[in-house]
């Protein structure tokens, strides 16, 4: 199958996400209505079209700092229970109804303690509302699974704390753990302690690494921490040289993050928006992928780059010329690097992701059939 997917076939294809912030993704009404229900006055717009267009500014950026401006105030809105589960809930509906089977999504529950709401008291909100907004989701014919990443905040000093917070709900679906924040002058060995706490209890964790820091990030991330994973990852191509003939020599550290196949878990229109890559069509991804790295494609924050899992695979079909079959390895490189057991990853695999996908590639012989989504259990 070589023909380009139309944008219809790509948002029913299944999608998996690995990499998608949780108050980076909140629909803009609701930061609105949340907001005058807390008598939060710090917005710098007023209205849900004001404060779309305020978000939507960020996509223009051109650096990290002036991205993250905008968390200031969705975590500002996310101080009470109630309103987690909201957020949680409407973000499992709106990853379902874009064709998402499995996402991991991320939080930081230290970020929503300004107000008095305990760490568990923040966890166990994000997980109900993950429950009622997939369970909604299922009555709309929508089905999706869904797993909560813990952050640690890499400047703050709690990662051992949330570790073990992680160890605590892993059984209630949580399904890993994350730094997030600056990576410039916050290595991930400053939290050395809960990683090596994490792999003693045997538990999965992932490292924001190679977005706004360079190889050292990756490296310590990858070989005094252990990571299973990288978030974002894309400075890796500093470790890859190309000689006259158009040739790629991978250094050592490339080398080693394609042998051991540790997922990438890219998202380039955050790239873009946040000056580390000029523009889609020269985001290394496409590089990555020709050279067989276990490359995966998520959002990031779905509100401040203005995208979902369709936008995102759409853009690299603009870009590449990707067909359905790249975006089906796409996606299976994401289920195969989840943090879930591994025979419930092989059954998503074969017994959605494939179908699915199958189902697509036969509409351009027999033309498109009225339903042919498969069950996820």
């Amino acid at each position: 199958m070589t023909d380009v997917p139309t944008a219809d076939q790509i948002r029913r294809a299944p999608k998996v996400l690995l990499h998608d912030h949780l108050d980076g993704g909140l629909r803009p009404e609701t930061v609105a209505e949340l907001a005058e229900q807390q008598g939060y006055d710090a917005l710098p717009a007023t209205g849900s079209d004001d404060i779309r267009r305020w978000f939507a500014a960020a996509t223009e950026a051109g650096s990290l700092e002036e991205y993250l401006e905008r968390f200031t105030h969705t975590v500002g809105v996310m101080q009470t229970a109630h309103a987690i589960s909201r957020v949680a809930a409407e973000c499992a509906e709106d990853l379902a109804a874009d064709g998402v089977v499995y996402a991991e999504v991320r939080y930081a529950p230290e970020l929503s303690t300004l107000q008095g709401l305990s760490l568990d008291e923040v966890v166990e909100a994000v997980l109900d509302g993950f429950r009622r907004g997939a369970a909604k989701a299922r009555a709309a014919g929508n089905r999706i699974r869904i797993g909560v990443l813990l952050c640690a905040m890499r400047q703050e000093l709690r990662a051992r704390e949330i570790a073990e917070l992680t160890v605590k709900y892993r059984d209630a679906g949580v399904v890993g753990f994350d730094i997030a924040g600056p990576e410039a002058g916050f290595p991930p060995t400053r939290s050395l302690e809960a990683f090596e706490y994490l792999r003693r209890e045997n538990c999965h964790f992932t490292i924001h690494a190679g977005e706004g820091f360079g190889l050292p990030s990756i490296w310590e991330s990858i070989q005094w921490c252990g990571a299973a994973r990288l978030g974002h990852g894309v400075r890796i191509v500093d470790d890859i040289e190309f000689a006259e003939d158009g040739s790629a020599q991978l250094g050592r550290l490339a080398s080693f993050v394609r042998d051991r196949r540790i997922p990438l878990e890219m998202c380039p229109r955050s790239n873009v928006h946040t000056g580390t890559v000029p523009s889609v069509a020269e985001h290394p991804i496409a590089l990555l992928r020709r050279l067989n790295f276990r490359v995966t494609v998520n959002t990031d924050n779905r509100l401040m780059s203005q995208t979902s899992m369709s936008d995102e695979f759409g853009d690299l079909v603009d870009a590449f010329g990707y067909s359905l079959d790249d975006l089906q390895w796409f996606t299976v490189n994401a289920m195969k690097s989840a943090f879930i057991p591994f025979d419930q990853r092989l059954a998503l695999i074969n017994e959605v992701i494939k179908p699915g996908y199958a189902a697509l590639r036969s509409e351009a012989v027999f033309g498109p059939v009225a339903d042919h989504t498969p069950a996820l259990a």
